[in-house]
């Protein structure tokens, strides 16, 4: 074993002088990925429609393509999903990523050609690997097995040739051999769609193995890490894993679970490394064992342009190249990738900390939401359910804002929601009960949580007296028509205040 992990440390440190390649020389890498992309795609349907031969610069390309979201190509995707190719992208696309859905659709089906799984995806997941190896010589990473829990639904089938499954599924099921090699437990318990059942296998079969690290969004890895505790009777998982030294993680922000990670695995040697892999792509990477800035990852197929965030209401909005980016400002991400994603607006933003190389940190999304355990509820989410709750209940809400309520002990997490009524519902625990089951009819990232309250037990819903908000919003000084009440944010900044005058 020792051997195999001095051979895999090699090989993943040769791809180092590559990374450092593209932070010496961020703008021509970004050039060449512009330009490889447009003249891939010429001959497909999108390319000849933009008449892509004829787009030499960026410039050109900003004027001809209009910025995308979702609903703007639901109607070529749902084309693809039906076996039709190089509709976007030339090669066949036969993989689609399920996320949570846009205004107008329970989920959206990203997709994944056999370029972005190669050069994206799975390059992403080595260069993780290799960072870890650069920062951390001495490492034994690769003398055990890494603990991998896939997504919240299995691979499913549109057609013949055409399948659908989170992210995480998909890269598990096409995953090179010498990554299933090295991962427990076996593709059949992870991609298992009963998620109680899953937990339950995986504690089973990895208190057998010698694991040396983790990998996956922290929500479940907290809800393994605890039967596991249950089941060995052992105080945090070095009891049980003694030799674990790595946990690569992403999917969420890190800092509601740092405290629970420390507590489970009490060492300072245990090394944490955050990445930065939505289902549109893989965009950024902690290179840093310091920071906690992400390095923008910039030869992985993907071209990306920067939205000012005051710039995102206007009708055709200016946006930027890399090398006109400032620091510590707010942008909304639009990438054009190798999977016939074009001028694609993801719906995160990002603000530069390092222009020499690139880093930067998450800011937040182009519109309010909630995404502590990877729930991805939206204000769209939030204003259907509570009009559906509403109405069924013969109520009128005033004002309304929700957060997290972060994981606590052997507690799964919850949403925490302050709501004040025009008019009462006739019963508030069927309110309630409504709310959350049309939030789980419309999002299925959110209903993949609360299953058996594995990760999200029932919302808490405070009904607040008359004027609760008003007094909230006088103390902040926020009185008057121009500011309005934040519906929803992905951490306790409103609520807390919010409560402390409901107890008052």
């Amino acid at each position: 074993m020792a051997l195999l992990n001095s051979i895999f440390t090699w090989f993943m440190k040769k791809r180092i002088h590559q990374i450092e390649l593209f932070m010496k020389y961020p703008h021509d890498v970004q050039e060449e990925w512009f330009q490889s992309l447009i003249s891939t795609a010429e001959a497909t349907e999108w390319g000849k429609k933009y008449d892509y031969t004829s787009i030499l610069t960026p410039e050109i390309f900003k004027e001809r393509v209009p910025i995308q979201d979702y609903d703007d190509i639901k109607g070529y995707v749902d084309r693809m999903i039906k076996g039709e190719q190089n509709i976007l992208w030339p090669s066949d696309i036969k993989w689609f990523a399920k996320s949570s859905g846009t205004t107008s659709d329970r989920s959206k089906f990203i997709p994944v050609s056999e370029e972005a799984l190669e050069e994206c995806h799975f390059q992403g997941g080595k260069d993780m690997l290799t960072i870890y190896c650069h920062n951390r010589p001495e490492n034994r990473v690769f003398t055990g097995k890494s603990v991998v829990i896939g997504g919240s639904s299995q691979i499913n089938n549109f057609s013949p040739d055409s399948y659908y499954g989170d992210l995480s599924s998909i890269l598990i099921r096409n995953l090179p051999f010498w990554a299933e090699f090295k991962r427990t437990p076996n593709m059949e318990v992870t991609l298992n769609p009963n998620f109680e059942e899953k937990i339950e296998q995986i504690a089973q079969i990895t208190i057998k193995e010698n694991v040396t690290s983790l990998a996956g969004v922290p929500t479940w890895n907290i809800v393994m890490a605890k039967r596991v505790l249950e089941i060995t009777g052992k105080n945090n998982l070095l009891e049980v894993w003694p030799n674990l030294e790595f946990y690569g993680h992403g999917g969420v922000s890190f800092k509601p679970y740092r405290e629970q990670f420390h507590k489970l695995i009490p060492s300072d040697k245990m090394y944490y490394l955050e990445n930065y892999n939505a289902s549109e792509g893989y965009f950024g990477l902690q290179d840093e064992s310091d920071s906690e800035d992400l390095l923008l990852m910039l030869d992985y197929g993907i071209y990306y342009e920067f939205l000012p965030t005051e710039r995102m209401h206007e009708e055709n909005p200016t946006t930027l190249r890399l090398d006109q980016v400032e620091m510590g400002k707010n942008y909304a991400l639009i990438i054009s990738t190798n999977a016939g994603l074009w001028r694609y607006k993801i719906g995160d933003t990002i603000k530069f900390t390092s222009l020499s190389p690139y880093r930067f940190q998450i800011s937040g999304r182009t519109k309010q939401y909630i995404n502590t355990f990877g729930e991805e509820v939206i204000v769209d989410n939030a204003e259907q359910a509570l009009a559906e709750a509403s109405k069924l209940t013969n109520a009128r809400i005033k004002d309304y804002t929700a957060g997290p309520v972060y994981f606590r002990d052997a507690e799964a997490g919850a949403h925490e929601w302050v709501i004040e009524f025009e008019q009462q519902p006739n019963d508030f625990k069927r309110f309630c009960e409504i709310l959350d089951a049309k939030l789980r009819e419309i999002n299925s990232d959110y209903d993949a949580k609360r299953f058996k309250n594995m990760a999200l037990r029932p919302p808490i819903v405070h009904n607040a007296p008359s004027d609760t908000f008003y007094k909230w919003m006088k103390s902040r000084g926020k009185l008057g028509g121009q500011n309005k009440v934040p519906r929803l944010s992905n951490n306790r900044e409103y609520l807390d205040p919010l409560l402390k005058i409901l107890q008052d």
